[in-house]
This record gives C-alpha cells, sequence and structure tokens, in this order.
C-alpha cells in the first residue's frame, strides 16, 4: 500500500528555485549509451564519478553540468556562479593536456565519461562541452581550501590527481552508479516525498563523515526540539584513507538510532558525495544540498568538513554571515559550539551554557579515542554509546 503524500506540506524550495534532473531513463537512455560508444571519452576520477552522480540527481542544483570557465572563475573567487547564484566549491571535470584537441576534446562537441575501474569503468553520461580552459591550481587552493600545502587532503586531490585542465559543461546521465547502501539511498525528489508523507515541513540535517558520539547525539536532538524530524545524512563517497570506513559507520548510525532515537522522528539516509575537506565553503555546500532533498535546518557545528589545523574552530559557521545573506543561502544554520558531558551539570552541555571549569567535562580527542579503542578499551559512556563504542572496537580488531 502506498503512503498517502500529505499535499499541505510546503517543503523549502530547491537552492536556484528548481530541482535538476540530468538523468535519462528507458529507451532514451538505450540510445544515448549507445551513441556514447561512437564519442571520445574522458576517464574520470572518483571523485568526479560522484560529482556526476550528485549532479544528474539534483543534490547539486542548480548545476546542470561540470563547471564551464566563467562559473568556476567565480565560484573560485567569490563563492558563487557566474549569474550571483551562491555555490562555494568548484565541481569540475578535468582532462591531461594532451587530451584537449580538436578533433576529440573541445567546444561544442560531446564527449563520453566513463567511470573509473574502482567503480565499475561502465560509460555514464554525456556532456555537451561548452568550454575546455587552463586552471591556476595554486590560485584555486588558495581560495577554496585557504591553503596550498600538499599535505591538506583537498590540496592534494587537486593538485596530484586532477589534470591540467578542466573540461565545462551540460551533462546527461544514461548508466548510474552502484549504490553502496541501497536500503539508504534516497535522491532529493525522494527524501521530499517521505517528508511530505511524513507531514514534516520543518526538516533538521546533519552531515556526518564520523561515528555519532553524544556530543553529535545532542546536537541532533537539540535540533529535533525545534523541528519536526531529522535528516541523518552521512556522507560515504570518497574520503581520505584514514577515515572510519563508511559500512562500519552505517553500523554505528543504526545501532544508536535503533536504541536512542524516536523513529517516528528521525530518518538515515546516505549522501554519496565526496569530502573535499574544505571547511568553512564546503559548510555551505553541505547545507545547500542538503536545502535540495527539503532539509529547513543544517546543523553546523565546531570545525565542519575541516581537516588538520587548516581553518579556525568556528570559521564554518562565520561564512553564512560573511559571504552570503541568510536569504541568499536560504536553508538556516544551526550553530553549535563545543559539547560535552558535565559532571557539575550532570547533563551534556555546552561552551554556552555550563558555568563549570574543564576538569567537570568529559573531552576526549581523537587521537585519545583512538588509541582506547585499538586497546579494545571502551570510551567513558558520557563519550559514546557504550553500543557504538563496541562496533568500533570489532572494526579495529578485524
Amino acid at each position: 500500500m502506498t503512503a498517502e503524500v500529505n499535499v499541505d506540506v510546503e517543503l523549502i524550495a530547491p537552492h536556484g528555485g528548481a530541482l535538476i534532473d540530468r538523468v535519462v531513463e528507458g529507451t532514451e537512455a538505450a540510445d544515448l549509451a549507445e551513441h556514447a560508444k561512437s564519442l571520445p571519452e574522458i576517464r574520470m576520477n572518483a571523485r568526479e564519478a560522484q560529482d556526476l552522480e550528485m549532479i544528474a540527481c539534483g543534490s547539486f542544483s542548480p548545476l546542470e553540468g561540470f563547471l564551464a570557465r566563467a562559473d568556476f572563475q567565480t565560484v573560485v573567487d567569490d563563492g558563487r556562479v557566474a549569474n550571483g547564484t551562491p555555490w562555494p566549491v568548484p565541481v569540475t571535470l578535468s582532462i591531461k593536456k594532451d587530451t584537449a584537441t580538436p578533433d576529440r576534446i573541445a567546444a561544442g562537441r560531446q564527449v563520453a565519461l566513463r567511470a573509473p575501474e574502482s567503480l565499475g569503468g561502465k560509460l555514464l553520461a554525456v556532456i555537451d562541452v561548452e568550454d575546455v580552459y587552463d586552471v591556476d591550481k595554486q590560485h584555486e587552493c588558495e581560495k577554496v581550501f585557504k591553503t596550498t600545502d600538499v599535505k591538506h587532503p583537498g590540496v592534494a586531490y587537486t593538485i596530484d590527481e586532477m589534470g591540467a585542465m578542466y573540461v565545462g559543461g551540460r551533462v546527461q546521465m544514461f548508466e548510474r552508479l552502484p549504490k553502496p547502501f541501497p536500503e539508504f539511498h534516497a535522491e532529493p525528489r525522494a527524501t521530499r516525498k517521505s517528508f511530505r508523507e511524513r507531514g514534516w515541513a520543518r526538516i533538521a540535517s546533519f552531515q556526518t563523515r564520523n561515528p555519532i558520539h553524544r556530543a553529535h547525539e545532542y546536537l541532533t536532538k537539540v535540533a529535533l526540539e525545534i523541528c519536526d524530524g531529522i535528516l541523518i545524512h552521512p556522507l560515504v563517497g570518497y574520503t581520505k584513507e584514514d577515515d572510519i570506513p563508511a559500512p562500519v559507520r552505517m553500523q554505528c548510525y543504526t545501532t544508536l538510532i535503533d536504541g536512542y532515537y524516536p523513529k517516528s522522528r528521525v530518518m538515515l539516509s546516505t549522501w554519496p558525495a565526496a569530502m573535499r575537506y574544505a571547511g568553512p565553503r564546503e559548510a555551505v555546500l553541505h547545507a545547500l544540498s542538503r536545502k535540495n532533498y527539503g532539509c529547513t535546518h543544517f546543523i553546523v557545528g565546531r570545525d565542519a568538513a575541516g581537516v588538520g589545523n587548516y581553518y579556525g574552530t568556528y570559521d564554518a559557521q562565520k561564512i553564512f554571515d560573511e559571504l552570503y545573506s541568510a536569504d541568499e543561502i536560504g536553508i538556516v544554520p544551526l550553530r553549535f559550539e563545543h559539547t560535552f558531558w558535565c559532571n557539575g551539570c550532570g547533563s551534556m552541555a555546552s561552551t554556552k551554557t555550563c558555568p563549570h571549569d574543564e576538569k567537570q567535562r568529559v573531552a576526549l580527542s581523537g587521537t585519545k579515542v583512538r588509541e582506547l579503542l585499538k586497546a579494545g578499551t571502551e570510551p567513558p559512556p558520557e563519550f559514546s554509546r557504550p553500543e557504538v563504542a563496541r562496533i568500533l572496537i570489532a572494526a579495529m580488531k578485524a
């Protein structure tokens, strides 16, 4: 029996006003796939292929393809596409310089896009090439990542894995990538339909690439106090090698939700995008994409989307005020400071609400937590739910 859609629920508009759909299906897809066999090819890397998926399904609305030169330049310099719509990070397709020849890859031509072997190696899409252009990668990294240090994973990717030239243009995707967690996969149209079925109009979203510890649990539950429901939306695309693998994280999420959340007010769904580690700029990308899924609020904690010590603790919160207006962003950032268990308060608290000194606070560094887990020792229950800690310990022993 199909659930009835609540037509009275008015959801937030997608970013840019319309949800993009660049997926073709049925006979149109079959014809395009056959046509693609006759075209010159670009073999994408893993992040480019995942970006293609995000563009095609509307997650990166209003983008209809990979950025052409004018949009790339304004995104890098100003955090906006050329028409002024906020867009914080470049979404680009690259090639080697000797590949850009008039008879193969040039403006006005169609080119087939192939997945890397790690993602199946199939032809996926066709791009109508608008631009093939040189880029200043040092300038791109300085503006987007605030550093040119190749120890930064986003910089290393841009310098080492991206080709010397970028190709821009609209895409048509006829073959989809495999879904890593199909039972939790829901694209923007599906989440919007589900929100209407549930009668949710105010929806908080939580981006995560880590297991949810007590501090994260606290943030999401505070958000639930002011919203109808919450979308817990873990990133399951490209991450750096030392991040906890997505299958382990998904087991942590399901265990935590089963034991500690009201099931009628939480939705777990995957976000199959690549991590860029771009700190403030990427936090805005995460928010705008969740707006496309129908969310009205976005949780921004400390060090959101960051890595190492490249960004200030709350830079990812400040950018929403410094670079954009609230009307331009649309989705409401929920800004949270450092949260922890306080023995003095006898509860979870934050630096905004707790009057006690640090000796009363249960706060562990990531390094200390990893040391405990590797030794088979559960962190204090005030820091992590025991069920989650046991999953992580078992994964580290495997």
